[in-house]
Formats: structure tokens, sequence, C-alpha cells
């Protein structure tokens, strides 16, 4: 479901959400459209979920909603109600792990604890792609992105974690191998240099360049 993609569910906040543990399984129920339906999440070990609109009245299972081609307002109003509360779920109850490199992990690590940045994912349509910003000047100093590497031109199937970070021109120029560093992906190209997160780069040179690019963003 693309509401938790990229993320893992916090078993604790789940059961604050009102979540009840059962055999390891946790249930879920809450009535939708003024009772006359139960909306019903399971959600297994491995994290998988599963939903069930339930009607109150018959005790049947409700699916129109999850019928794109299904139109009209009554349909269209328990589709609302029904993204709605699993919108509330994954946001109270869920935390962002799209990145899994050591890298990647490393560098948003060091940026918490140094500024106290936070991830931000800012487009709904790109769940793999967030930003970190100055508190002061509100601009961005870092942009991880989970990329196709064929778009990237390294050559390669599968996909690349990576990291945009501004620099200084004459630094982008010298450092630009076209390996692990490119020019700025998806930014400009004078002033950002992409840098490819899943090879063996030493984690305390990338975090000289966080360093470097927090204190670009302030200008």
């Amino acid at each position: 479901m693309d509401l938790f993609y990229g993320k893992t569910a916090d078993y604790g906040k789940l059961i604050n959400f009102g979540f009840t543990d059962k055999g390891g399984k946790l249930f879920y129920r809450a009535p939708i459209m003024d009772g006359q339906f139960e909306l019903r999440v399971e959600i297994v070990k491995d994290g998988g979920i599963k939903t069930e609109v339930i009607d109150t009245a018959t005790g049947e299972p409700y699916t129109l909603h999850l019928v794109e081609s299904a139109g009209g307002a009554f349909v269209g109003a328990v589709r609302g109600e029904y993204r709605q509360k699993l919108e509330e779920i994954a946001q109270k109850c869920y935390r962002n792990d799209v990145f899994k490199s050591q890298n990647a992990r490393g560098l948003i690590a060091y940026a918490a604890e140094k500024y106290g940045g936070e991830l931000e994912f800012l487009w709904s349509d790109l769940p793999d792609a967030a930003i970190l910003r100055r508190s002061d000047s509100k601009k961005w100093y870092a942009a991880f992105m989970v990329v196709e590497r064929r778009r990237l031109g390294v050559g390669k199937d599968g996909k690349a974690e990576i990291a945009d970070l501004h620099a200084e021109p004459p630094d982008i120029e010298k450092l630009v191998d076209g390996k692990r560093f490119l020019p700025g992906y998806h930014m400009n190209k004078k002033h950002w240099i992409t840098v490819l997160l899943d090879g063996d780069d030493a984690l305390n040179e990338l975090c000289a360049m966080l360093d470097k690019s927090y204190a670009l963003a302030k200008k």
C-alpha cells in the first residue's frame, strides 16, 4: 500500500493509537461513515498490512472503495474516509525508513545530532525523496533520493541511494568522476554535487561535505 511505502511500524505507537496485540498480530477497528461501516486493520509480524471495510448492517465486506473505476458521491466518501484513517495511522504510528545504506543512515544520524535536522518528505508522489534544511535560513542543505542507476548514467541496473549537497564550483570540478561523484542530480550543477551513498567512501569525509553544504546554505 503506497501510504506505508518506506515506513516501519512503531509497535508502541500502534498500541497507543488503539491497536491490540493478539498472538503477534496487531488489530484495529474504527467506525467510518457515521458507523455505517467498520474499518478493520491487521498488521502482521513482517510489517504487512491488511485492511477490510465491513458493512455494519449486513456484516459483509464492502469493496467498491477499492475499485478505481467506481464513481459516485457515496463511494467517493467511503474511499475518502478509508484513506484518511490509514493516512492518520501511517503518520502517527510509522517512521520513515526509506534509506538503507550505511552511508545514508550515517549522514542522516550525523545531521540529526549536529544540526537537529530531520528528514522532510515533501512530495507524496516521490516517497523515496527527502530533504534536510537549515532551521534559520530554511534553505536546503541536502537532498536524499533513491534513483535508477541508468538515470544517473552510471551504466548499471538497479537503484542507488544518493545525496545532493551544496559545494563550491572548484570543488565540484575536482571531485566529479562519473562514478562516485556526479553533477547535481535535478539541481544546479554549478553549485550542487551528487554523491552515490552505496559505496565504501569514508563516512567522516561525507560528513565533512555535509558540513560544508550546511554552511553554504546559510547564504
